[in-house]
């Protein structure tokens, strides 16, 4: 049987003119190299529980989140699910696997419906060895997800539900990493607790607790920020 990686594989197609205009780094490359990017991007839709990438495998692109929303996971060896972090529109990762010439350490797994940009690994590289814009900007993103994992570690050290939810919400509120997020995620209580190893009626409680202390708003299909300072030091000491 086919692994879902192998599927999206098949499905894959050229981006879109608007699918490359919402791609962050494309701006800041030359002529010559965004036009080789257009050239190679490739494009897919991942159902949800498709694997974008698995533990093991080769790594072979640089990915990112045009829409919708992964998940990076892995198991323990204990066997216990671990969830790294959600991946949101504007996300781009795996870079730092790429660098080291490693195969994936995680698991990416699309929560819902979600188109996925891949971009071939000889081409990153090619990027690196030519682009000094380019290469800020990765080192932008390893600077910024390094400062995300170290907040990570103490979110699940926290056993009080309400400030688990509060500072996870913040983290997929990070301008750098996901530009594409906005004010507003579009994101279920379902796929928070996904996220956050929550049931969703705790995880409900908690988006109501928030809600109350001025943080944020709960709207149809998602959650706007209010205020992103709150909710990364909630509860306010």
């Amino acid at each position: 049987m086919k692994s879902s990686v192998s599927r999206l594989q098949q499905r894959a197609r050229p981006p879109t003119e608007s699918e490359l205009a919402g791609i962050p780094w494309l701006t800041v490359l030359s002529g010559d190299d965004r036009r080789e990017v257009a050239t190679t991007l490739m494009v897919v839709s991942a159902e949800p529980g498709d694997r974008v990438c698995r533990t093991g495998a080769p790594s072979t692109y640089w990915f990112g989140v045009i829409d919708g929303l992964l998940k990076m996971s892995n198991v323990s060896r204990e066997g216990n699910p671990i969830t790294y972090t959600g991946l949101p529109p504007g996300a781009w990762f795996g870079e730092g696997t790429l660098l080291k010439r490693e195969v994936y350490r995680y698991n990416i797994e699309a929560l819902r419906t979600s188109m996925v940009a891949g971009l071939p690994v000889a081409v990153f590289w090619k990027l690196l060895e030519r682009s000094i814009p380019f290469n800020r900007f990765v080192m932008t993103q390893l600077n910024e997800r390094l400062g995300q994992f170290i907040a990570a570690r103490e979110i699940d050290r926290n056993n009080q539900p309400d400030a688990r939810v509060a500072r996870s919400l913040a983290a997929l509120f990070h301008p750098v990493l996901y530009p594409g997020v906005g004010q507003v995620l579009r994101i279920t209580q379902q796929e928070l607790a996904w996220l956050v190893g929550l049931s969703r009626q705790r995880v409900n409680e908690a988006l109501n607790a928030l809600a109350a202390a001025g943080l944020i708003r709960v709207e149809y299909g998602g959650v706007r920020v209010l205020d992103l300072g709150g909710l990364r030091g909630y509860p306010a000491v």
